[in-house]
């Protein structure tokens, strides 16, 4: 069992690399799911008083939920490779493919891999965040 100061130095270890991802692993005896709130960060700037929420594109593409995310290790991994997948088969900066995945993905009415094996309208919102980092990490390498 893992003592309270180690559980926390890895835990603020994950958060610092994976801010509002799933964190996993902190804990011996197999998955047990832990969320924290999403860091601001350039890419996801901190909500003003106001603000919804819910980032939308001038697209009507949801980029952005303030929430925690909450998945699955393997839910989360297997998120992050389709969207590789389908970002490599574009080709080009994966950057600039984060909105037009995350587009086709929210327009299907087919569940898959993508999507923790629901449709998006199925989704909650912690897992729907989860998705868009997951989309994200794709993006920069991180699957």
């Amino acid at each position: 069992m893992l003592s309270a100061r180690r559980r926390a130095a890895c835990l603020a270890g994950l958060a610092a690399v994976l801010p509002g991802a799933l964190l996993l692993g902190c804990s011996p005896g197999g998955p047990k799911a832990t969320t924290v709130a999403p860091a601001p960060s350039a890419e996801q700037p901190a909500a003003q008083p106001g603000d919804s929420p819910i980032g939308i594109s001038p697209g009507g593409v949801t980029t952005r939920i303030d929430e925690p995310a909450q998945s699955t290790e393997e839910q989360y991994a297997q998120a992050c490779l389709s969207a590789k997948e389908w970002m490599d088969a574009k080709g080009g900066d994966p950057h600039s493919l984060i909105e037009p995945y995350l587009k086709d993905i929210q327009a299907s009415t087919q569940s898959g891999r993508a999507t923790f094996m629901k449709s998006w309208p199925e989704l909650s919102n912690a897992e729907q965040a989860a998705v868009i980092i997951a989309v994200q990490a794709a993006a920069d390498g991180g699957c």
